[in-house]
């Protein structure tokens, strides 16, 4: 179905291909001055094949717009746009509020001026879709200035209209910013501009919120975060976000894990419990739920994370209907279930996919494993996949490694500390997700590690990459090799090791704790019952341990796995603390930054 542009302010008015040219070829020209039914088409104008509206214009309704003009120079096509805004960069706007992004136009990546000139598209910003009518194949639209309303065709429809924040139903709310939009970073910067608030509460401990907390602290502002759960970054399990607590701290965001907000004053919030917080301003990132309001009331599918559900080919349940972006579920790559991942590769990615199905081409959307990254003031973390917690939820059977290793060769000047742990299934060696934290280096290794999921690789294959290596940059076993050395050790030599979580069990059951590191070592802090028999003087003491079993520590587990062979060698009952005592005493919630 072809809809033709009647002479009207209102552009098109649901004329169609089928009422006004029956078998007409839709390529061919139009001859000089002829006009249908009041529509003027220019002389020498071919009439489009296809009409195809877009409702969103950020990343994956832009992404489907130009990648459509690419695959067809003749198509129609209109862009809704219900904000003032289009194709911006909206994960920059925490570093433009925080004033990192100085020049507030470096975020407008294009206006509608610019797409028309590069892509003949036609983008309508503060115009909003507010109906769908599927049987006529019309949207109903209307002009957010004004209130004026008309109708528009198509003959595909794709909608992008992303997430919105979530803001809770609670006194006073109508205070708190969000931070979702170019428009919402202009009224944050207006109002920290005129009014200089001193005091801020971010609600929220997810990326945003933690960027947003930064970015405030920037501008002198005292920050204090307030989460939910007991913990900042829910990906992360609890040992490894234990050095972002102290980085939080140690710029001066105080942190309020475990506490609910209840209540918004004027120049302050109310906590349960009755805790009040001084806000002069108060920014919400407590999430973002899927734009779903058009499609429910069109009687779209929707799925059950709450997102529009859709094919491997970004179709949702009407043919004439695409659906990409924040607002859709994907399929998760661990799980193989509905998942909920609003990051703008994927938009962009399934925006692209769209336009290919639209022109005809076989397209698959790869199931998703939600890689992300955040830096935090000095410090970089970075997940993919699925975290201990959620494999244990789902009782699914994993080995974890924990490693500390060093950014580069560490001889070499500048070498910075991370954390890395590794989740795998032990019978098919399948790599289940992994976590970075620390400074230099982590975006990398994260990238490997998502790489290597989607390929497919195990991970005792790890070992075997052929990474990039110079001092400056890697070491001659890369922390990602030595990833894949201790996975072969456990799948293979027969090597144990036990969790920092599941110590305390394994001591009530009656085994022994030996610290294999130097006295020095010991005395500066260790795991209280153990006894401290250094790895060098091991093989001459060996009278000296316990009988029964035997679990060895060391600083981060690389001297614990050299007892442990030996013990094991010589018909001890031995099991290596995973990660050593730095994951240990991470793992006790302590904000020491040195647990890196």
């Amino acid at each position: 179905m072809l809809s033709l542009a009647q002479d009207t302010p209102g552009g098109i008015r649901n004329v169609k291909r089928d009422q006004l040219l029956g078998t007409f070829d839709p390529h061919a020209f139009i001859p000089q001055g002829v006009s249908l039914d009041g529509g003027r088409v220019a002389a020498g104008k071919r009439v489009s094949q296809m009409r195809t509206i877009i409702v969103g214009a950020v990343a994956g309704g832009m992404s489907a717009a130009t990648r459509l003009r690419r695959l067809d120079p003749t198509a129609d096509i209109v862009v809704f746009e219900r904000g003032n805004h289009v194709s911006y960069a909206n994960c920059g706007l925490p570093y433009h509020v925080g004033g990192v992004i100085t020049d507030r136009e470096a975020l407008l990546l294009q206006t509608p001026a610019s797409l028309r000139a590069r892509f003949d598209l036609d983008v309508r910003v503060r115009t909003e879709v507010v109906a769908i009518d599927r049987a006529r194949q019309v949207v109903r639209v209307r002009e957010v200035d004004g209130g004026r309303e008309h109708e528009e065709g198509y003959d595909r429809l794709v909608l992008s209209p992303g997430a919105a924040p979530i803001v809770p139903d609670l006194p006073g709310i109508e205070r708190a910013f969000t931070l979702r939009t170019v428009t919402d970073a202009d009224r944050l910067t207006t109002v920290l501009a005129d009014r200089q608030p001193r005091t801020a509460v971010v609600v929220g401990g997810g990326f945003i919120g933690l960027e947003s907390a930064e970015n405030l602290r920037r501008r002198g502002l005292a920050v204090s975060l307030v989460e939910l759960d007991t913990q900042v970054l829910a990906p992360l399990d609890p040992e490894m976000v234990s050095p972002v607590h102290a980085e939080l701290r140690r710029h001066g965001v105080a942190l309020h894990l475990g506490a609910a907000l209840t209540k918004v004053l004027p120049d302050a919030v109310e906590l349960a419990g009755g805790q009040i917080l001084s806000a002069d301003l108060v920014l919400l990132a407590i999430g973002v739920r899927p734009e779903t309001t058009l499609a429910l009331a069109a009687g779209l599918t929707i799925g059950p994370r709450g997102g529009i559900t859709v094919d491997a080919s970004m179709r949702t349940n009407d043919p004439h209907i695409y659906a990409i972006g924040d607002a859709v579920e994907k399929t998760d790559r661990i799980g193989a279930e509905p998942a909920l991942i609003p990051l703008a590769n994927t938009a962009n990615r399934q925006g692209r996919l769209a336009a290919d199905a639209i022109t005809g081409k076989t397209v698959t959307l790869s199931r998703r494993l939600g890689t992300a990254i955040v830096q935090i003031f000095d410090l970089t973390v970075a997940v993919t996949g699925w975290n201990e917690k959620r494999l244990r939820a789902a009782g699914r059977t994993y080995q974890a490694i924990h490693t500390h290793p060093a950014s580069h060769a560490g001889y070499y000047p500048g070498a910075q500390p991370m954390s890395l742990k590794l989740l795998f299934d032990p019978h098919d060696r399948r790599i289940l997700g992994a976590q970075a934290v620390g400074g230099e280096g982590v975006d990398k290794r994260i990238d490997v590690l998502a790489t290597a999921i989607h390929a497919g690789l195990t991970a005792d294959e790890l070992a075997d990459l052929e990474l990039a290596y110079a001092p400056a940059f890697g070491s001659a076993k890369d922390p990602i090799n030595m990833l894949g050395y201790i996975a072969d050790n456990l799948l293979t030599d027969g090597q144990r090791t036990l969790q920092w979580h599941e110590l305390s069990g394994a001591l009530a059951a009656g085994a022994a704790l030996v610290d294999v590191r130097t006295p020095a070592e010991h005395a500066a802090g260790h795991i209280p019952g153990s006894i401290n028999l250094p790895l060098d003087d091991l093989r001459h003491r060996l009278d000296e341990l316990p009988t029964g079993d035997l679990i060895v520590y060391c600083q981060v587990g690389q001297r614990g796995h050299t007892a442990t062979a030996l013990l094991t060698g010589l018909n001890r009952r031995a099991t290596n603390l995973d990660g050593g005592y730095r994951t240990w005493h991470a793992g006790q919630g302590s904000d020491d930054s040195a647990a890196l």
